[in-house]
Order: C-alpha cells, then structure tokens, then sequence
C-alpha cells in the first residue's frame, strides 16, 4: 500500500517536472497533502472554527519553506497572460478576451464549450493576441479592446491580415 502510494506521488512529481519544462509559463506549486485533500487545506480550516489541531499551512511562501528542501516543493513560476481576438468568418462576429492558457481556451472556444456566445458562432480562428506579465493589465488591454476605439482598431486589424475585405 505504502509503496503505491509512493509511486503515484513519483509520477505525479515527474509528471510537473515534464509539464514545467514544456510548458514554463504555467505557474505550479504542488505539496502532498494538495493532492490527496484536493486543494482545499487551507479553506477549510479558515472556514471551520471546529477545527483542531496544528496551524494551518501559510497562505505564501517565505524563505524558509524555499530551503527546507520538501520532496514535492516546485517553485512558482510568473504566469503570463494573453490578450486575445477571435474572428469568426462564417458569421462575421469578433471575440475579445484573456486567458493564462490561450492553447486550452482555443480548445474551449471551438470544441468543448456547451454553451455562451462563443458556441453560437463557431468555428472561431485567432486574429491577433498580446502578452502581458499580470492579470490586471491583461484585464485592462481586453476593456480597451471592447470599448468603441478598440472594436474599430480590431476591424482594422481584420482587414489587415485578410480575413475580410475592405
């Protein structure tokens, strides 16, 4: 029993480490106790006045928990954000948003959704997209791009790669 437990939590380390090296933008921080109580230590103890025992994990990271060496410790890494536009030609409609995962949200927007306003007007193809390195700016960039300025520059930006004419 002990040593399946511990080969899963081998592949599932191996698992990160893969996903970190293909994928380095992806922001992850991992601990044993993570996995086998869904997320949710940290939640449930600030919520529960009932609760006993040991103080719960900090909600950061500080010095200390970097150099203590844990076997399942994976740095965080910056997330970067994306502002993207999708244009669908069938139905001549943009879409203007934001996402952490743009390969993923692509997948979403074309295949997985069940429902909203980008199912309506599939199949969607992405015109342009911008990076940013937080959320707030990302959220930002995406407000100006809905706004009556930003609709305008999008359309101009449509024209420009040829998906329509002028």
């Amino acid at each position: 029993m002990l040593n399946s437990i511990l080969i899963i939590f081998y592949i599932v380390w191996l698992a990160k480490k893969l996903a970190l090296y293909l994928y380095p933008q992806t922001q992850t921080s991992i601990l044993p106790k993570d996995i086998l109580r869904g997320g949710a230590v940290v939640a449930r103890r600030a919520h529960n006045p009932k609760a006993v025992g040991s103080s719960p994990a900090p909600a950061t990271k500080n010095e200390a928990s970097e150099k203590s060496g844990a076997f399942f410790y994976e740095k965080n890494y910056p997330m970067n954000y994306q502002v993207y536009v999708l244009f669908s030609s069938s139905h001549k409609k943009i879409y203007v948003g934001y996402t952490s995962n743009l390969a993923e949200r692509m997948l979403s927007h074309n295949e997985l959704g069940k429902k909203g306003y980008s199912l309506l007007y599939r199949p969607w193809v992405i015109v342009f997209t911008e990076d940013f390195q937080t959320k707030p700016d990302a959220m930002r960039r995406e407000k100006a791009l809905k706004g009556g300025q930003g609709r305008a520059y999008i359309w101009k930006e449509i024209q420009r790669v040829g998906l329509i004419s002028a």
